[in-house]
């Protein structure tokens, strides 16, 4: 059977967002710390008043950016808590946010084509 030239272009396309769905699917159980010692760690820093939940901390990061949460990494530096967040955004791409994590903070972002939540601008002045 022959497919028509504009079905033909599209069988590609439809391929690939097939398998992006499929590889999406596979990394989605994936968010979690990048190991026990992290999560260990955080919830020390969340008891003792440290750090921010990992939940505020999200909601505080996806108010900006959208996304899914692939990995999620924590790390202290001389009484600095950060969170390293890496978000597959809808478009298909991901970035990875450095994340202070006594505010929630994003200070550093790398990635390509990010995408930004567009804000109500309603009551802003001209």
């Amino acid at each position: 059977m022959k497919i028509p030239f504009s079905l033909n272009r599209l069988l590609p396309l439809a391929v690939a967002v097939m398998a992006l769905v499929v590889s999406v699917g596979a990394l989605l159980p994936a968010t979690v710390f990048a190991d026990d010692d992290d999560h260990d760690r955080a919830r020390q820093a969340l008891l003792a008043g440290k750090v921010l939940s990992l939940r505020d901390v999200l909601d505080k990061v996806m108010a900006d950016y959208p996304g899914e949460p692939v990995e999620i990494e924590f790390e202290e530096d001389d009484g600095v808590y950060e969170y390293e967040i890496k978000l597959l955004q809808p478009a298909g791409n991901i970035i990875k946010l450095k994340v202070d994590a006594s505010t929630g903070e994003v200070i550093g972002l790398k990635g390509r084509g990010v995408q930004f939540k567009e804000k109500n601008n309603a009551g802003a002045g001209c």
